[in-house]
């Protein structure tokens, strides 16, 4: 997935969630919805989030320096862990704290007709830009399921988009039917329990966000695929006798670093064995592009399995 299509999915959810959260908040003063105030806080808080995004994408752009030699690629993991937090502390906070306060203490919803225009409008603003993460998201996933993609794709930018629109589409749900039992029934208490239930929404997406970005925080291995699609390229090398073993980690969703230890034919000279090393590394890129670092050490197989063991 390349930076310009998450941003221009991000920069889609940031534009409607702006505009839907004003309408959101205007409609929550007016009415004395819980659940409607909720769903504002909701709107405010996946701002802030797409917000964060933005600036952990341009700050995972920076070039590597003396400081970070290997780059900044992880910023985008960090910021992406930041949103999962967001997401938890405020948006689910709010909303349960609000719906429980609005279950002890219950009071009259005026004009309630306005939220469910409010709403509506807003299941529709609010499906624009989670089709386009979809749309996204389902170009990269080719024959995974939509569990095993979220967990193997390595950008959260996108995916978390994926999360906070479905979040949404199902918190506006609950709002409308919140806002129609307390309105059909006369149950004052079913609007603070809509807001409980999306804040319990938000919290569960908040966690399984925070699950996902901190596995790509603590380094995540590139596809097995790609990983064996470069130990085959040294099968029946003639200078080559064993793979020993080949490490990746992910410093970026683009940005591969890649440690390989081969068992060299001890027949072979020094010299040869420098331009073997250069001669892979410049063909791994040329493969791998998203491979931006790679190292090989020769190391004998006997002594690689020992330090291995720890002998």
């Amino acid at each position: 997935m390349s930076v310009h299509s998450s941003k221009k999915v991000i920069f889609a959810a940031l534009i409607g969630n702006f505009l839907i959260f004003i309408t959101k908040l205007s409609a929550a003063i007016w009415t004395n919805s819980s659940a409607m105030f909720s769903e504002a806080i909701h709107s405010m808080v996946d701002c802030g989030n797409q917000m964060l995004l933005l600036y952990g994408i341009k700050k995972s752009s920076k070039d590597a320096d003396k400081v970070h030699p290997f780059g900044y690629g992880m910023e985008l993991y960090f910021w992406s862990f930041i949103v999962a937090m967001m997401v938890f502390a405020v948006g689910a906070g709010v909303s349960i704290y609000e719906g429980l306060n609005k279950i002890i203490n219950p009071a009259e919803i005026n004009d309630i007709y306005i939220n469910y225009i409010v709403l509506s409008v807003a299941i529709i603003f609010e499906a624009y830009p989670w089709k386009m993460a979809y749309q996204e998201f389902n170009a990269r996933r080719g024959d995974l399921s939509m569990v095993d993609a979220i967990h193997e794709s390595k950008d959260p930018s996108l995916f978390a988009i994926l999360f906070e629109d479905t979040a949404a589409l199902l918190g506006l749900a609950v709002a409308v039917i919140g806002l129609f039992i307390g309105d059909y029934y006369d149950i004052k208490e079913a609007d603070g329990i809509a807001s409980v239930f999306i804040g319990l929404i938000l919290a569960s997406t908040a966690g399984l966000l925070a699950y996902e970005c901190k596995s790509l925080l603590i380094g995540e291995a590139a596809d097995p695929i790609l990983v064996q699609n470069i130990a085959n390229l040294f099968d029946n090398h003639p200078k080559v006798d064993n793979v020993n073993e080949v490490l990746t980690m992910h410093l970026g969703p683009n940005d591969i670093l890649l440690n390989l230890s081969l068992d060299f034919k001890n027949s072979i000279s020094a010299g040869e064995v420098e331009s073997i090393i250069t001669e892979f590394e410049q063909k791994i890129k040329q493969i791998h592009p998203q491979i931006k670092r790679v190292f090989i050490e020769a190391q004998s197989r006997h002594g690689h399995n020992m330090n291995a063991k720890g002998e």
